[in-house]
């Protein structure tokens, strides 16, 4: 199933998930797998600089692949920027989406993130994950 009738639902989970990039590289955020059932709804990502005394880059981007887990490396495919190269202020927060900016992810679709500092940025994601 590739993409369930969200109008017909059985079932909504919500998810809040985070990760820390030990690496200066793309990893993957979350990912909706290939044959999974499942359509994702992103309702908010947010990114918090935890360094108190410098500004750290950061990237976000829609990858055609999704089959590989959080913290890897996508595997494959294109990337299409959300976000590309915001300067995150010492101590402070970005919200990079919200609910008025939806963002459904598909089977085999993840979300990359990339940090300009490694250790330096903590990402965190809230969504729905659908099947019908």
């Amino acid at each position: 199933m590739s993409n369930p009738n969200i109008a017909n639902l059985s079932t909504i989970n919500g998810v809040t998930t985070y990760y820390n990039p030990a690496v200066t590289s793309a990893v993957v955020l979350v990912a909706n797998p290939a044959n999974s059932g499942h359509v994702y709804k992103i309702n908010v990502i947010n990114i918090s600089n935890i360094d108190t005394s410098s500004n750290i880059s950061t990237s976000i981007a829609l990858y055609t692949n999704g089959s590989v887990a959080q913290g890897s490396a996508p595997s494959g495919g294109t990337a299409y920027p959300i976000a590309s190269t915001i300067a995150v202020p010492a101590s402070a927060s970005l919200i990079v989406a919200d609910k008025t900016t939806a963002i459904y992810l598909e089977e085999d679709k993840c979300i990359s993130i990339t940090s300009g500092t490694a250790s330096g940025l903590t990402f965190s994601v809230s969504y729905e994950e659908i099947s019908s």
